[in-house]
């Protein structure tokens, strides 16, 4: 039997698949956790009467400037983890990597929830970024390699699905621990869930894949026994031998080559810049990347709050609580749509659908029309939430041979990284330069985002076959 006839994980395959999960669960997590700190941390919101809390200060006076420093430490940290990503997998194993990256997690949160002073907050914020940026070019690549074939491009959406519940999950506990005396508990909280991932580690298998990389056959049998619950061919475990589609590989590869491309070395960066061969797939995954980040989704959720707190004062505090909701809900529907649909096709339906929010969200606020952005702003979301968050995630190791998957995951995600910190850096001037201080013209940013969006789009399709 091959693995082609395994469909699904065994109860402990699917304990392994929550375990790598973790590494995604916690990139979100710190992605929203000093957006509901803020107040708290920087003296915003003070308690006069403890002005210290078990030998720590309740915060720590700093300017919105020195604030955006310490903040922009986690994409700095998460371009450079993402960058190295390919040689720590590739050196340590899938399984080595998690646990480093929940070491540097385990390490940064708990030096930020320990800080008297700004240092140790830059220092323990860049760890983590550096931590976030190695788990997320780790857990789709190893999810799929795990993954029975069946399963696998539905497997590789919960790679998104946990980053939402993590981003949700910080800001709900927003609503609890963000005071004086209780903010620390956010990070401390983060820091015990990567020390327990790091010492359950024994218990997960690495890799089958990686394991039939290096000869290990045996270990590799015992993880795929274990993973799947049936003996399979050993010589068909790879993730890549698969797939009957290989939508960017050459159309005369034999299964005799792809076999022994699977025993190839691990490719380096600068290799991988130098083929000729892969160079498809990795501007597929280079426009994948930049189309999700073009498509403003950060900038959107940055600006989300200002929009709606003018439809929904009252409920101001609760709206950027209610938007991740709606993007943890619709992050289900393509877990079980990818399959059916296609990705090429999902990704088109995401895209045309956040192209049509953008213009609603640009025409609304340039008309005044509040209500009309604020539902052109949940829309986006959804949009979003369906196609554009997760399918770039599903594809990196779907598009790569073997040994150029990590060296392509880390060019593609430090792009994103980038990309991310630049739309960061420039959307609040782009928007005041379009506006010329008319506020009914700040909508025209979003003109620009769609134009862009297409644009990225549109150059993604034509290199991803699907």
């Amino acid at each position: 039997m091959t693995s082609e006839g395994a469909h699904t994980f065994t109860k402990y395959g699917w304990l392994v698949c929550l375990w790598v999960l973790t590494a995604s669960f916690q990139y979100g997590y710190h992605t929203s956790a000093l957006n509901q700190l803020q107040a708290v941390l920087t003296c915003k919101i003070a308690d006069p009467t403890a002005p210290m809390y078990y030998g720590l200060p309740t915060c720590i006076p700093m300017s919105d400037a020195t604030f955006s420093v310490v903040t922009s430490m986690y994409t700095m940290g998460g371009f450079f983890g993402s960058l190295s990503a390919n040689i720590v997998m590739d050196r340590y194993g899938r399984k080595g990597a998690s646990r480093l990256s929940a070491v540097l997690t385990a390490v940064g949160s708990a030096v930020f929830g320990l800080s008297s002073s700004v240092g140790p907050l830059i220092l323990g914020r860049f760890l983590v970024g550096l931590a976030a940026g190695l788990g997320i070019c780790l857990c789709p690549i190893y999810l799929s390699e795990i993954a029975p074939v069946k399963i696998r491009g539905n497997l590789g959406v919960l790679t998104q699905l946990a980053i939402v519940i993590g981003i949700m999950v910080t800001q709900g506990m927003g609503f609890g621990l963000a005071t004086p005396r209780q903010w620390r508990f956010v990070l401390l909280i983060s820091s015990g869930i990567s020390i327990f991932q790091y010492f359950s580690s024994p218990f997960v298998v690495e890799s089958p894949s990686y394991l039939n990389r290096k000869g290990l056959v045996d270990q590799e049998k015992l993880a795929i026994h274990r993973l799947w619950g049936e003996i399979h061919d050993v010589s068909r475990t790879d993730p890549e031998e698969q797939d009957s589609e290989e939508p960017l590989l050459p159309d005369s590869d034999s299964a005799t080559e792809r076999q022994s491309a699977v025993r190839q070395p691990a490719m380096t960066i600068p290799q991988l810049f130098a083929s000729t061969e892969l160079r498809r797939p990795l501007l597929t995954i280079i426009a994948a990347m930049t189309s999700q980040q073009i498509s403003g989704i950060n900038a959107v959720l940055y600006y989300s709050n200002d929009i709606l707190s003018k439809s929904l004062p009252e409920l101001a505090s609760y709206v950027s609580l209610g938007i991740t909701i709606v993007n943890f809900l619709m992050t289900f529907p393509p877990i079980f749509l990818i399959e059916r649909v296609g990705r090429k096709q999902l990704i088109q339906l995401s895209v045309a659908a956040a192209l049509l929010s953008h213009l609603a969200v640009g025409y609304g606020l340039n008309s005044g029309l509040v209500t009309l952005s604020s539902i052109a702003i949940t829309t986006f979301v959804m949009s979003f939430a369906f196609g554009l968050g997760p399918i770039p995630f599903v594809i990196i190791p779907e598009v790569a041979p073997p040994h150029a998957v990590s060296a392509i995951s880390s060019v593609g995600l430090s792009l994103n990284w980038s990309s991310n910190f630049v739309i960061g850096l420039i959307f609040l001037p782009l928007r005041n330069f379009l506006a010329n201080g008319d506020p009914m013209k700040e909508g025209r940013v979003f003109y620009v985002f769609a134009v862009a969006l297409l644009c990225s789009t549109l150059w993604f399709s034509k290199l991803y076959r699907g």
